[in-house]
């Protein structure tokens, strides 16, 4: 193939649900938007229940929304979440927090979407929108300067940017081609997730459970009697449970949620996944001409499920700053860069500090810890004021 020089005024490297939304974004705003991806097939929608799903919150919503995505997810297949019930482990005795959408003076929670769902929609939407372009082939080099910044792909073909936007994911090659430092550490720990028909209906409520030595295990509401597990178990156990038949999962998870849930049946035996789980704090979020975004700029543990949120988080300010810039600056000016890392700064560290520390506080199964822990929990249980201010800043309020 001939080699071919691309003209945009943003470059974003990636193909997930983050960078996509960006590239809308930029997109409607009118900038010439070019999205470089190593394969440009989209995923079809099915009929089965896709177990990867994110649990989104109100900025999320409101991002989607005025992007014209929201409407466009199959509606029937997103649970809104209207209380949220959190215990220190699995008897009634441990401490206990709940959170409910009526106290927050809210109608949601959050929402669960299925990656699948979410990636369709945005899919879509891209191939309506005016200004945006998809270039398939890999990257082999970056080059950034005062004039402008260029991507030069393996075939020899160019993309040409006044901003490269990093939305590769947590190894990204964005962030690699920077020299960006980053701290990095494993959890030790692998998020095991597939869905099961409940025998009782969850009325959308989310289930969580703290345990020590067997990490965390989470229960999300899905549309109809179903529910999606997201365990955040140690690698040991993690492999046992991909290793061990369903049914013997189902007797694990049955010790904390029967008496909530019912008995459990997997809704397809067959799928069953894991992806490690790494905390990754990347130095800085934007180097010259690139900025950074999603898991490129920040991985987090998924206990509160706010991943995807704060690359949605990223995108929201980023396209803010992109339409309130002066006309004098380009999207790559390095004030404008400047602004938007010190936008995001505080949302990103209070998150990384909060779900590491949750983490380490609850992995541990020393008995004064346990029980301080514990108390923790029954106390700010009964702060109405405390606990509405932490579930409005969850929310994105």
């Amino acid at each position: 193939m001939t080699a071919q020089i691309h003209h945009c005024d943003i470059c974003i490297v990636g193909n997930g649900a983050v960078g996509k939304a960006a590239a809308l974004g930029f997109a409607q705003a009118g900038l010439r938007v070019a999205v470089l991806c190593r394969s440009a097939v989209a995923l079809p929608m099915s009929a089965q229940w896709d177990v990867r799903v994110f649990a989104l919150n109100h900025i999320a919503h409101d991002l989607l929304s005025s992007l014209k995505v929201w409407d466009a997810l199959d509606l029937q297949r997103v649970a809104a979440v209207t209380e949220m019930n959190v215990r220190g482990g699995k008897s009634v005795s441990d401490g206990q927090l709940a959170f409910d959408a009526y106290g927050a003076r809210t109608g949601e929670l959050a929402w669960i979407v299925e990656d699948k769902n979410l990636n369709h929609a945005l899919d879509t939407a891209m191939k309506f929108a005016q200004n945006l372009s998809v270039v398939t082939g890999a990257a082999a080099s970056l080059h950034a300067d005062e004039a402008g910044a260029q991507i030069t792909l393996e075939d020899g073909s160019q993309i040409k940017a006044s901003l490269i936007v990093g939305a590769d994911g947590a190894q990204s090659w964005v962030r690699g081609q920077c020299d960006i430092g980053l701290d990095y550490r494993s959890y030790g720990q692998q998020g095991v997730v597939t869905n099961f028909e409940c025998e009782i209906p969850h009325h959308g409520v989310a289930h969580q459970w703290f345990v020590e030595e067997q990490g965390i295990i989470a229960l999300l509401p899905l549309p109809g009697n179903r529910v999606s597990l997201v365990w955040s178990a140690p690698d040991a156990l993690a492999a046992t449970l991909l290793r061990e038949p369903l049914s013997a999962l189902v007797s694990r998870l049955e010790e904390y949620c029967l008496d909530t849930l019912g008995h459990l049946t997997p809704v397809l035996p067959e799928d069953i996944k894991a992806f490690p789980l790494r905390l990754i704090r990347p130095h800085s979020m934007i180097a010259q001409r690139v900025a950074l975004i999603g898991d490129a700029a920040h991985a987090v543990h998924p206990l509160a499920g706010h991943g995807m949120n704060l690359g949605f988080g990223d995108v929201t300010s980023l396209l803010a700053l992109m339409k309130s810039r002066e006309d004098h600056c380009d999207c790559g000016d390095a004030k404008l860069l400047e602004r938007y890392r010190r936008s995001r700064k505080e949302d990103v560290m209070l998150m990384q500090i909060t779900t590491d520390g949750l983490a380490r506080l609850f992995g541990s199964d020393l008995a004064p810890l346990r029980l301080a822990r514990n108390i923790g929990l029954n106390l700010l249980n009964r702060l109405p004021v405390l606990k509405n201010k932490l579930i409005s800043h969850a929310m994105g309020k």
